[in-house]
């Protein structure tokens, strides 16, 4: 992602646009959770079943317990850091050093970093991939991905991507999906064979850093640098619909329960909300106002709120819900 972009002497900005009469759900502001420090941040998500958030925050993970709305924790030296991936089922987190080309590798109750493993140059987004039970690293710099086992942590392949990843995604089938920002494609990555398997054009959408999937009807959504939200069918490989969105997108979200799309736009300080019921449409429903600055986000499947990192006036997480 694009990374570390420390604001200062923002302001917030209120109010919320139209709602669409075919949308069954406008988001609110809810609430801050105070984080604090230098406003250097990256990827962040949900783990639904703890209630817990994991924020990247500079050289460490902030670790925040959503019903206490503070934080609770951290995973310490992780200078640089991108992304955290969590497999709850094997009781570990994985989170990307951009700085120091490693991955750590972390036991998810204790939060102790219990190894790390060297990767290509300044890895980015990092995914666990289900099927292999092995961890993706997205190198920015190295224009690749480090695949390592994610019980031993040893190396099992680096795969040439021929373009600098951004976002990742997977099916949990077998397939990756990443963003090859400067080639405006999506690669595709056969985790069995960890090999890159096609790269598919993302047209009218230039440039795509956010991502996200929806896995029943097999669509990604893409947020784009040309300031377009596209989705394109996975089984295809076609982009089937896209949307105008704010500037400044640096990340996407996808919420099953709802069939809505999101995308954080930074420079603006919106994030756009589409409905994507219909798998061959996106329609926007709202024009959320947020904060300028506040470019990536996550979604809670459990609660369906949304989350996004803030500058100012003290680094903090805001809180977005459905009214109910």
């Amino acid at each position: 992602m694009k990374f570390f972009r420390a604001l200062a002497a923002l302001t917030l900005v209120s109010g919320f646009a139209s709602l669409s009469p075919a949308a069954a759900t406008k988001y609110h502001f809810i609430k801050d959770i105070p984080i604090g420090g230098k406003a250097q941040w990256d990827y962040l998500c949900v783990e639904p079943e703890s209630q817990r958030l994991f924020v990247s925050h500079g050289t460490k993970v902030e670790v925040i317990d959503l019903a206490k709305g503070s934080v609770i924790g951290q995973i310490d030296d992780t200078p640089g850091v991108h992304g955290i991936a969590l497999a709850p089922q094997l009781g570990r987190a994985f989170v990307s050093n951009g700085k120091e080309n490693t991955a750590s590798v972390v036991d998810l109750k204790s939060l102790k970093t219990l190894m790390k493993v060297a990767t290509g140059a300044n890895p980015d987004a990092i995914l666990f991939e289900p099927v292999q039970n092995e961890v993706y690293t997205f190198n920015g710099k190295g224009k690749s991905s480090t695949v390592f086992d994610a019980q031993s942590g040893k190396v099992v392949a680096t795969i040439d991507l021929s373009g600098k990843p951004e976002f990742a995604t997977t099916d949990g089938k077998g397939r990756l999906y990443v963003n090859l920002e400067d080639k405006s494609q999506v690669g595709v990555i056969d985790s069995k064979a960890r090999k890159l398997i096609n790269k598919w054009p993302i047209a009218p959408g230039e440039a795509a850093s956010g991502m996200a999937i929806d896995l029943a009807k097999h669509r990604l959504f893409l947020g784009c640098d040309n300031k377009k939200m596209v989705k394109l069918d996975i089984i295809s490989g076609k982009v089937v619909a896209s949307v105008p969105i704010g500037a400044g997108v640096d990340a996407c979200a996808f919420d099953p329960g709802t069939s809505l799309a999101f995308s954080s736009n930074g420079e603006e300080g919106t994030t756009t909300i589409a409905t994507a019921e219909n798998p061959d449409k996106l329609i926007v429903v709202q024009t959320l106002k947020t904060v300028v600055g506040a470019r990536t986000m996550t979604v809670d499947p459990k609660t369906h709120y949304i989350y996004l990192p803030a500058p100012t006036p003290a680094f903090r997480v805001l809180v977005y819900g459905p009214e109910q």
